[in-house]
């Protein structure tokens, strides 16, 4: 039996899916373990909410909720 070093078993396996035309996408997210993590979100949806509340950002809301409808739509 071949024994391949963990680096060899990446290579092969990112190939293959090369070859299935797939390719390889990192993601960088927030970090929820990060004590700040819980504050800025705090702070993000105050600023938000603060917003909402102009005569313009209502109407904004509202055309971005007609404009997704479908996709929203699509996924339910």
């Amino acid at each position: 039996m071949d024994t391949l070093t963990s680096a060899e078993r990446v290579k092969r396996r990112r190939d293959k899916m090369r070859a299935a035309g797939l390719r390889p996408v990192q993601l960088w997210v927030p970090d929820t373990r990060r004590a700040a993590f819980a504050e800025d979100c705090r702070r993000q949806c105050e600023a938000i909410a603060k917003a909402g509340t102009s005569t313009k950002a209502q109407e904004e809301a509202e055309f971005w909720e007609r404009a997704s409808a479908d996709a929203w739509d699509d996924l339910g």
